[in-house]
């Protein structure tokens, strides 16, 4: 994890040089020509709105209406609903910081990453269509005031799945998302005395929030469609 976000600091270092650069080399150039006249400014009625007087039901949230946006509010709101005749296996809401730890394998490990780097909550729901299928959503949100912190983590949790030992394989786009990526584990988990467990993940990051989605059926391989479909109408809500 350490040397995956060591990586990634480097590339972003590199990109951030390569703007420098080309900064420079764009004024040492500008500096040879003739400056060129700028047009005139047309603005003499700058309007903004005018200050409201607080009411009775004023609140913070009214307040900064302008800078107000919806990560900011109750973040189970913002988890997909359970489909029509689908079983609630938990109600949507919050998990703190160690239970979301627990999730992973090295939780130990994982519980230090993110206390580090700026987690700030996570909001939760589960179901399960005909005891057959079983959907995880999951939104964790960051703090991000001096890394993009999701990102990272988005970045970190879709490094290792094209592992043999995971999904073995690079997965496939979410439409409408720059770097969200469904994944189909190639072969089921099998552990004697059970039936064979499919799995699927999606997991893509927008703003400050990373959107998990575990997706297992008992029953036969995951329905790929039904995966990315929930991931994208997901990702929309946000």
């Amino acid at each position: 994890m350490r040397r995956r976000r060591r990586t990634v600091a480097l590339i972003a270092a590199a990109a951030v040089l390569g703007v420098v650069a080309g900064t420079v080399t764009g004024y040492a150039v500008q500096y040879q020509r003739e400056p060129t006249p700028l047009p005139v400014l047309s603005q003499p009625d700058i309007r903004t709105p005018k200050p409201v007087p607080a009411k009775a039901g004023t609140t913070a949230r009214s307040l900064n209406a302008n800078r107000w946006v919806k990560t900011d509010g109750d973040l189970r709101e913002l988890l997909l609903t359970k489909p029509k005749g689908a079983r609630t296996e938990s109600e949507a809401g919050w998990e703190d910081l160690y239970s979301f730890a627990t999730w992973f394998k090295e939780e130990g490990d994982m519980f230090e990453f993110l206390a580090e780097d700026g987690f700030r909550r996570c909001a939760s729901v589960s179901w399960s269509v005909d005891g057959e299928v079983y959907v995880d959503i999951r939104l964790v949100q960051f703090r991000e005031d001096e890394e993009l912190n999701a990102g990272i983590f988005g970045e970190a949790q879709q490094w290792y799945l094209d592992d043999e030992k995971w999904a073995g394989n690079d997965g496939e786009p979410i439409p409408g998302s720059a770097d969200g990526r469904t994944y189909v584990w190639d072969e089921p988990l099998r552990e004697a005395g059970y039936e064979p467990l499919y799995q699927g993940r999606a997991v893509a990051w927008r703003g400050d929030i990373v959107m998990i989605i575990e997706y297992a059926n008992n029953s036969g391989p995951v329905d790929e469609k039904d995966l990315k479909s929930l991931a994208k109408r997901q990702l929309e809500r946000l």
